[in-house]
């Protein structure tokens, strides 16, 4: 296979090099139109003398469900905008196998996520700089979080107002609010007005990725001003199947587009924004990764990188679901006329129940006094996991219900993706290993006895009637394992397979420059040496921003 990677960098593509269309050769390649790929790509087109090519494995996203930003649940179940990833059955969760959701569609998980915008704190970047990587400290890349945002806020120390990416404010609920509010200042809990501050903790409401009641994608912010450059192509259902090397360079890739394999050649770089689960596959395929796990597949070495997927890391939540103490949750809105009423209003003014998700608070927390800093983000919905449209005489509705999700944001856990063939079409292995460390299961079971504390006090008591499950029978260690072991799922924040380092498992160095290849880079949340405690959509964005800058060899922000 790597003797044919060399053969099919030599070809030459049929395409015409008319500006706007794919050209036989270009200088940069970026492979993902995700929300690391979007960024580096428009940035990168900035660059006038720099010819860009964009290649995605998925299409468009005209899509009522995308522009809508309380569906984001349902585009999750769509396999047109999905890869369909399932885990492994995961061993310390009796086999239990997960869906593992990301975007195959251009903007990526951007395009199909909860449009939650929360940064991480200072101190998971900095410890990325105390691990030998200077210039990836909170400090550093302060600057690129404040390029890419236009922060309804304006401009600050900690915001910028310019940038592509709309960040507004997450409305709160008129009357489930301000109790759980109160519940958690019983616990000893300030209101917070903003999470993206170097040190978030407390309750309040998030910021989220959404225009004028739309969701703004980083294909929306960064792509769509930039498409009629003519120095940058975007090329849709192209998945990339191999990265060509000749004499230790990445010369191109050749991608399969409507059932025909093509070679694009790079004369600069190719840089790799697939993601944390397709950018370690991809290496692979391409003869870099473990040279014994390659060799089992039938696949040449060319670099052996032992770090090449191995590392992952994510997220793991543990849910519990309570009855309403009254009729005022989303429940409501589902019934079938308020839908189609809010639907209507929705496209025609952006506002309404449909312009964000039933979110109800969020908090960051610590599970115990002995964490130097939060290492919970508990979140709760005034809807049920069941939730559907109902009407009297036609069907029932799922009831009013509160659902909690609480992410251990701290895992010790590590998983790993492998191939599962040489075949660019087969998705990769990924096993999350979840709850494979004490800590791990320590963590989890703390969220929920958080959770009880905080729905079971007065303040919240006006609002939350009795706990649905896991029951209040089930209160032993044992016992709460055993529920996270039926329940718990991934918060799609999978990160860290393409580790940037210095040691022998680092993928990338802090240049994000592929050991052993001349000019390939990663650039996406593979790279991560250590998850964030946050969501991940917004630093995935800035390393696309800071990429740029390393690319073209410019200075950093400031």
């Amino acid at each position: 296979m790597a003797n044919a990677s060399l053969v099919n960098c030599r070809r030459r593509s049929t395409h015409s090099g008319r500006p706007g269309k794919l050209h036989a050769e270009t200088d940069f390649i970026v492979v993902g139109a995700g929300s690391s790929g979007c960024a580096l790509a428009a940035r990168l087109s900035e660059y006038s003398n720099a010819q860009v090519t964009l290649l995605e494995a998925g299409g468009s996203d005209n899509h009522a469900y995308i522009a809508m930003p309380l569906t984001w649940m349902k585009l999750l179940m769509m396999p047109q905008f999905g890869w369909g990833t399932m885990s492994e059955p995961e061993p310390h969760m009796d086999g239990r196998v997960q869906m593992l959701p990301r975007g195959r569609v251009l903007g990526g998980c951007s395009t199909i996520n909860g449009t939650m915008y929360i940064r991480g704190m200072a101190a998971d970047y900095d410890a990325w700089r105390d691990l030998g990587l200077p210039g990836w400290g909170f400090a550093d890349l302060l600057p690129y979080f404040r390029r890419a945002e236009c922060n309804w806020r304006g401009a600050s120390e900690q915001h910028g107002d310019s940038g592509p990416l709309s960040v507004t404010p997450m409305q709160p609920h008129p009357e489930l609010y301000a109790p759980l509010i109160a519940a958690a200042a019983t616990l000893g809990y300030h209101q917070i007005e903003d999470f993206n501050v170097p040190a978030p903790e407390g309750f309040g409401m998030p910021d989220c990725n959404i225009r004028n009641g739309r969701r703004h994608s980083a294909k929306n912010a960064y792509l769509d001003p930039a498409r009629n450059r003519a120095n940058l192509h975007v090329e849709p259902n192209a998945q990339v199947l191999r990265i060509l090397i000749e004499e230790g360079r990445a010369c191109g890739v050749e991608f399969e587009r409507n059932g025909t394999r093509q070679v694009v050649r790079a004369r600069r770089e190719v840089i790799l924004c697939g993601g944390t689960f397709n950018s370690p596959q991809l290496l692979m395929l391409s003869g870099i990764g473990p040279a014994q796990h390659l060799q089992e597949h039938g696949i040449t070495p060319m670099v052996n990188l032992p770090g090449v997927g191995a590392n992952l890391q994510d997220h793991a939540i543990a849910q519990t679901f309570w009855a309403a103490a009254r009729d005022n949750t989303f429940d409501r809105d589902l019934r079938l006329d308020r839908l189609i009423f809010n639907v209507l209003r929705w496209q025609l003014t952006g506002h309404g129940t449909l312009a964000q998700s039933p979110l109800t608070v969020q908090g960051f927390i610590r599970s115990s006094e002995q964490q130097e800093r939060p290492d919970l983000q508990f979140q709760a919905s005034h809807v049920s996991f069941m939730a559907r449209p109902w009407f009297p005489l036609w069907r029932k509705g799922a009831g009013h219900q509160i659902s909690t999700g609480t992410l251990l944001l701290n895992p010790e856990s590590r998983g790993r993706v492998s191939l599962r063939s040489a075949d660019a079409h087969e998705l990769p292995r990924i096993l999350q290993n979840f709850m494979a460390e004490a800590h791990d299961r320590h963590g989890l079971r703390e969220s929920i006895r958080f959770t009880r504390r905080l729905l079971q006090s007065a303040p919240a008591r006006e609002v939350v009637a009795q706990e649905l499950a896991p029951g209040a029978n089930v209160q032993s260690d044992d016992e709460l394992d055993a529920w996270l072991r039926s329940s718990v799922i991934s918060a799609a924040h999978p990160t860290s397979t393409c580790a940037m380092g210095n040691d022998a498992m680092s993928v990338v160095d802090g240049e994000l420059r592929v050991r052993g290849v001349a000019a390939l880079r990663v650039a996406d949340c593979s790279i991560m040496p250590r998850i964030i405690r946050g969501n991940t959509n917004a630093p995935a964005i800035a390393i696309g921003e800071k990429a740029a800058d390393l690319v073209l060899g410019r200075s950093p922000a400031r």
